[in-house]
């Protein structure tokens, strides 16, 4: 289900941002308003064009959300302290700490909306440290974050 929720917000955003540089064009004039003389084959292309960005949409929640392993020695709990404040550099709070799974979400509001709500990022304690899950262009940002805190702490 969060799968196909993610495919569809993604289809809307794409298909709106598509939706207004074409609206921007014929506003200004530098494409037609009418939409058989914009498109090789009228409104035939605008669905191919709609079902392209479907196709697009399906594939993007495979490849732009992932699982990735942070490795810690000792007991994660004692992690927790570390995590907060790295992700807080982030611009993350944390949203929740249940049975020591920690949930962040950014703090800016557009921000947030600019990742359509799917900015969560979960910390769950595994063997010999935690998994993250959350948007791969964020995770990359945060697990090095959270490693370069302690790689600082550890030399201290």
């Amino acid at each position: 289900m969060t799968y196909l929720r993610r495919a569809l917000k993604y289809f809307i955003q794409i298909s709106l941002l598509f939706a207004v540089i074409i609206g921007i064009l014929m506003a200004t004039g530098m494409v037609s308003k009418d939409v058989a003389v914009a498109f090789q084959h009228g409104w035939t292309s605008v669905w191919w064009i709609l079902g392209l960005f479907a196709v697009m949409s399906l594939a993007y929640p495979f490849f732009g959300y992932q699982k990735r392993k942070i490795n810690v020695v000792g007991d994660p709990a004692d992690y927790k302290e570390g995590i907060v404040q790295a992700l807080d550099a982030r611009g993350y709070v944390l949203e929740g700490d249940q049975d020591g799974v920690l949930t962040f979400r950014l703090s800016s509001a557009l921000n947030r909306a600019a990742r359509m709500w799917e900015d969560r990022i979960t910390l769950s304690p595994i063997l010999g440290g935690f998994q993250a899950e959350g948007l791969s262009r964020d995770l990359v940002r945060v697990i090095s974050s959270i490693e370069q805190t302690f790689r600082n702490h550890g030399n201290n």
